[in-house]
């Protein structure tokens, strides 16, 4: 059997959009019969949030949208993480221009948004943090749905 594909999600602080879209790819990969083939995790540009779970309102959307089995504790990208994954997604493209970054030279992980694959055309996830309600998690979800289901589909 080939190894696994490898995906990181990445948005700045790891505790919104990118577990959300971790939490999506997981839930897809494992309805469709593909967690054989691909494994996913998430993790953040910046340190400040490491090992706290998921923002509430990430959990709540989640939980509403029937994935409720996830948990995750927030983590830096390494140099590592680079060479480990296939394809790291960032949310943003400030998200895509510290990636290239913090990418070192013999970095091989393909650097994408993830928002690239949305049928929709809706390219950017936009940061839903300080936003005062949950809609902004709601349509980071739903963005989420989209471009991993395309994704996965153009990636057999």
């Amino acid at each position: 059997m080939s190894e696994k594909k490898k995906v990181l999600m990445i948005c700045l602080g790891n505790i919104c959009r990118s577990p959300i879209a971790e939490a999506v790819f997981d839930d897809y990969i494992k309805k469709n019969g593909l967690s054989d083939k691909w494994e996913v995790e998430s993790a953040a540009l910046i340190g400040y949030h490491t090992g706290k779970s998921p923002d509430n309102r990430a959990i709540t959307t989640l939980k509403e949208k029937g994935i409720s089995d996830y948990s995750h504790a927030a983590r830096p990208i390494t140099k590592e993480d680079f060479k480990k994954f296939d394809w790291i997604f960032g949310m943003d493209e400030d998200n895509i221009d510290e990636l290239k970054r913090k990418s070192p030279k013999d970095g091989t992980a393909k650097i994408e948004l993830l928002g690239k694959y949305d049928p929709e055309g809706d390219i950017i996830i936009r940061d839903p943090y300080y936003d005062s309600g949950r809609e902004g998690f709601v349509k980071a979800f739903e963005q989420c749905k989209r471009s991993v289901a395309a994704f996965l589909k153009e990636n057999k």
